[in-house]
């Protein structure tokens, strides 16, 4: 009766030996297992950090490609007021010849109004038509001045314009040359990822193979 009592203590004991083992063996895996984990969670890391970068360099791409249809939109815009300040620049030109021959009509009138009221008296058919004609050559010369102080203003809003539009063309730049350097520098983030991956991947299956 004590004999088979000890072989049924001795059982039990290894059986709860054999659960304790088991259970302990559940409970810590082995390093070839916790190499694996460790393999599968740095995958998880590089798939998350590949496509963050792609999303950035994606929107990047699409802030260069605005930043060049703004560029050539201000640099048409900047030709296109040029052109209007080389425009006032013929138009006063003009204006200012004519005001120029205006005027010397209006000098020589005056001087044939005094030599023909000297000569013929105020009152004279003659003297009357000087009058007419310097009025005449007056009123025109008043009219080129009106013009070229409006030719004036023209040219000081459309260099304005223009200089803006130069200011546009120069941050479009600046923005375009940012852009760009992040849209690389992303790039290179992506190709830094996919080697991540790749040599991740390569531990993953060499892992799952027990490092042979």
């Amino acid at each position: 009766m004590t004999a088979e009592l000890l072989v049924r203590r001795s059982a039990l004991a290894m059986a709860f030996a054999g659960l304790l083992v088991a259970g302990a063996y559940a409970q810590d895996p082995t390093p070839q297992q916790q190499d694996v984990q460790s393999d599968k969670k740095d995958i998880r890391q590089d798939k998350q950090d590949l496509a963050k970068d792609r999303a950035d360099r994606n929107a990047d791409q699409r802030d260069i490609n605005k930043d060049k249809r703004d560029l050539a939109k201000d640099r048409a815009d900047r030709n296109a007021d040029q052109r209007d300040v080389n425009h006032d620049k013929t138009d006063l030109a003009k204006d200012r010849a004519d005001r120029n021959t205006d005027q010397r009509d209006v000098n020589r009138d005056k001087k044939q109004l005094a030599l023909d009221d000297a000569k013929y008296g105020a009152n004279s058919a003659q003297a009357k038509a000087d009058r007419k004609d310097l009025r005449a050559d007056r009123a025109d010369r008043n009219e080129d001045q009106r013009d070229i102080n409006k030719d004036k203003v023209d040219l000081a809003k459309d260099r304005a314009e223009r200089n803006a539009d130069q200011r546009d063309i120069n941050q479009d730049k600046t923005d375009l040359a940012k852009d760009r350097a992040d849209r690389n520098k992303d790039q290179k983030d992506i190709n830094k990822d996919k080697r991540d991956l790749h040599k991740d991947r390569k531990d993953l299956r060499r892992d799952r193979r027990g490092r042979k």
